[in-house]
């Protein structure tokens, strides 16, 4: 709350001494675009975390009664219909902001030299954000027309809870080996966007670079593992 409160009193200051045309410039800087590419994607870290919380519920032993009731709450819950909102806000902004972002990178250096330069120097991953960053935006729309769409807009089957929706679809083999290899492209890309948006904020410094290092990818593994376990545990009936 009080972090919270500083960051209003630095927008309510910078609002009253920057002209909005200066700031609007600001934000379509490099840094300023950077800045909110931070913003969002730690702000989408902490629903994956809250995310992979509520599916955990599928492996209690009471039939996903628990993950049903999880389920039904999130929907009729104000605030989080708020939340909601601002999370879609929030993959939008992110990914223009990537795209701008990359189409400035590549027109502002020759691309042979680009690629030589970049390869000695960086991972396949850290040099394709763009690619893997528009692989896990389409798992994301296929996901919500998997699960989202029949639970909250078209309405499931008579009978029907989400809880089942969600076994009947990871019973599907090549529903299950998509999510698992978009969940290991989306580690893929956490771990090299955490550190980077840290690296923005001007706290990757190299006092405190080798802990967020680890922590980029722990947090990267913990949410391969999490998310990956579910096509597993249900395509191969380990879970009643």
């Amino acid at each position: 709350m009080v972090g919270w409160f500083r960051i209003t009193s630095y927008i309510c200051v910078l609002k009253n001494l920057i002209p909005m045309n200066q700031l609007v410039k600001i934000i379509n800087s490099s840094v300023g675009r950077k800045l909110i590419m931070a913003l969002t994607g730690l702000f989408l870290c902490t629903f994956l975390l809250e995310h992979l919380y509520g599916n955990i519920l599928l492996y209690n032993n009471d039939g996903g009664e628990a993950f049903d009731e999880y389920s039904h709450s999130m929907v009729h819950n104000l605030l989080i219909r708020i939340v909601e909102v601002l999370l879609f806000a929030a993959i939008i902004v992110h990914a223009f902001q990537g795209i701008v972002l990359t189409r400035k990178n590549a027109a502002a250096r020759p691309v042979n030299y680009a690629i030589k330069k970049d390869s000695e120097t960086s991972s396949w991953f850290s040099r394709n954000m763009m690619l893997t960053g528009a692989f896990v935006l389409f798992f994301i729309v296929v996901h919500l027309y998997s699960f989202f769409v029949p639970y909250r807009i078209s309405g499931l089957d008579e009978g029907q809870a989400v809880s089942q929706l969600v076994k009947e679809s990871f019973e599907n083999g090549w529903y299950s080996l998509f999510y698992f290899v978009s969940v290991l492209l989306l580690a893929s890309h956490l771990n090299h966007g955490f550190q980077s948006a840290f690296q923005t904020m001007g706290i990757n410094n190299k006092k405190y670079s080798p802990l967020i290092k680890i922590g980029g990818t722990a947090f990267a593994v913990l949410i391969f593992l999490g998310f990956a376990s579910f096509p597993v545990v249900f395509y191969f009936g380990w879970m009643g």
